[in-house]
């Protein structure tokens, strides 16, 4: 898989930003455009509203066999628990080896249409939040922000040691594209992030998340976290949609 289908909102005014946000296991780029697109903030304004002059971009992610539900589904990966995501963590390395190449991909074009990464977002939901996380250390790039919903972190150990390099090499197969004059990671390191997560979620774990927030913390990556008490496996309304606004305003240059 060279690059993943993708769902695309065009600007309404002068294009000058990207978002790139990946969709959540079981769920297709469409489906999640579409139910991102109801939210609202305090003011009940929708965000293409908001940011008329944002690009968002919905990467598919292909349909692979999931052992556990024993069908196909839309996945980044096969997983054996969604709960515990680090349980029997080797069947997800085939799906990670095509997803991170294809997400590389998509930034790559979308980051030489809109004038540099630095005018890039990058994120997801869930499964899709934790794929792009990896494909973000991976790639090294100094991308404007990082938007994280409802996820964790895989692979932690090999994530948050020096081993990384070689773990994305020997695991996943892939050839880091960052700058090794920098450190393993690049300019990821550089990236400011904003991970939210409700403590309702019964899904994912709001614990999963916590570990993601420490471990991306530990690496030195400046991590806003907000954690909330409702609003289950997606986005808190009016509240996180708030934080991501002024996330994203801050963040854009």
């Amino acid at each position: 898989m060279s690059s993943p289908d993708v769902h695309i909102v065009a600007p309404t005014a002068p294009h000058s930003h990207t978002i790139i946000l990946l969709h959540g296991r079981g769920s297709n780029a469409r489906e999640f455009a579409s139910e991102f697109f109801e939210s609202q903030d305090r003011e009940g304004r929708f965000l293409t509203d908001i940011f008329p002059s944002f690009k968002w971009v919905f990467p598919c992610a292909g349909i692979r066999p999931a052992a556990t539900e024993q069908e196909d589904m839309h996945q980044w990966f096969d997983m054996a628990s969604v709960r515990d995501p680090h349980h029997r963590p080797e069947i997800q390395l085939q799906g990670l080896r095509e997803s991170v190449p294809s997400i590389w991909d998509v930034a790559s074009k979308e980051a030489e249409e809109v004038g540099g990464y630095e005018k890039v977002f990058l994120g997801g939901i869930s499964q899709g939040c934790a794929v792009a996380v990896v494909a973000l250390l991976a790639e090294g790039k100094r991308f404007a922000g990082f938007v994280g919903i409802s996820s964790w972190l895989p692979f932690p150990r090999a994530a948050s040691n020096a081993d990384f390099g070689r773990w994305v090499q020997q695991e996943l197969c892939l050839t880091l594209t960052g700058d090794p004059r920098d450190s393993q990671f690049g300019a990821a390191v550089q990236v400011p992030m904003l991970l939210e997560h409700a403590e309702d979620d019964e899904v994912v774990p709001v614990g999963n998340g916590r570990e993601l927030r420490d471990e991306l913390s530990r690496l030195g990556i400046k991590v806003e976290w907000q954690e909330y008490a409702d609003g289950g496996h997606w986005v808190n309304e009016p509240k996180g949609i708030d934080d991501m606004v002024g996330f994203i305003q801050k963040h854009s240059s």
